[in-house]
């Protein structure tokens, strides 16, 4: 007994009591920030290996930033990386970091269909499908229902079969090799169900993007409720981004 409490003291919770307002290490990259500094805007474009820069006005693609970090590393005073883990948002545009503006990224209201919170509040069950992903992603999914993590205590699990899942996880770029089996779940998932894209690969294909490998048809053909950039995935990014379209 005494030596349980002990090892308690030492290493303190082995878990995140909020996971709405934890910390992160200095070392994670979340939300960039772009200032107004006046830089050479196309060499900062060339530096990035995704296209995810722009130029005018200089911003960038979350859905396509591998937050690599080598702008902020060569552009300091233009780029910096915050530790915001909130990166997820339910549309494409909203993505998008433009400088001069400090906007932490979210959901739009707006778009998250009614049926999702009616249905699924209290209990979502999601069908992880790696399409070609390199297994980060997949491994950082996996750790949000370990115990430091815990979504499970929100009734968010994972489950085997798509026949008891409630919407797909996908990660990985979409391969043409991955494009059927993916269509396959897509279907054996009871409606409503949702789709969630989880990573840069999973979101624009990444450095992947343009790849005669891919097909990335499933994508541009159905709805998605759910971005969550990220090279890999932080648990954190992916949780508070269930929870903001559940409204928990």
């Amino acid at each position: 007994m005494l030596r349980t409490i002990k090892i308690l003291y030492h290493q303190g919770k082995q878990f995140i009591p909020d996971l709405r307002k934890a910390n992160v290490p200095g070392i994670f990259r979340g939300r960039p920030e772009i200032s107004l500094d006046k830089v050479d805007s196309q060499a900062l474009a060339d530096i990035c290996p995704t296209n995810a820069i722009t130029t005018s006005p200089v911003g960038i693609d979350l859905g396509k930033c591998t937050f690599c970090g080598e702008c902020s590393r060569l552009f300091p005073g233009k780029i910096r990386f915050t530790t915001d883990y909130k990166l997820a948002a339910n549309s494409r545009e909203r993505l998008f970091i433009k400088e001069g503006l400090r906007t932490p990224v979210s959901l739009d209201p707006d778009l998250i269909r009614k049926d999702i919170q009616r249905m699924f509040r209290g209990s979502l069950k999601l069908r992880q499908v790696s399409a070609a992903g390199d297994n980060s992603c997949e491994l950082e999914l996996n750790a949000c229902g370990n115990v430091n993590f815990d979504m499970g205590r929100f009734g968010i699990e994972f489950v085997a079969s798509p026949r008891h899942a409630d919407g797909i996880v996908i990660t990985g770029p979409v391969s043409a090799n991955m494009a059927e089996p993916l269509q396959i779940t897509y279907d054996a998932t009871p409606s409503p169900k949702i789709i969630i894209l989880a990573g840069t690969d999973a979101i624009s294909g990444g450095i992947f993007e343009g790849s005669p490998a891919l097909n990335r048809k499933f994508i541009e053909e159905n709805h998605i409720d759910l971005y969550v950039p990220g090279n890999p995935v932080h648990p954190l990014t992916f949780i508070n981004g269930v929870m903001d379209l559940l409204g928990i």
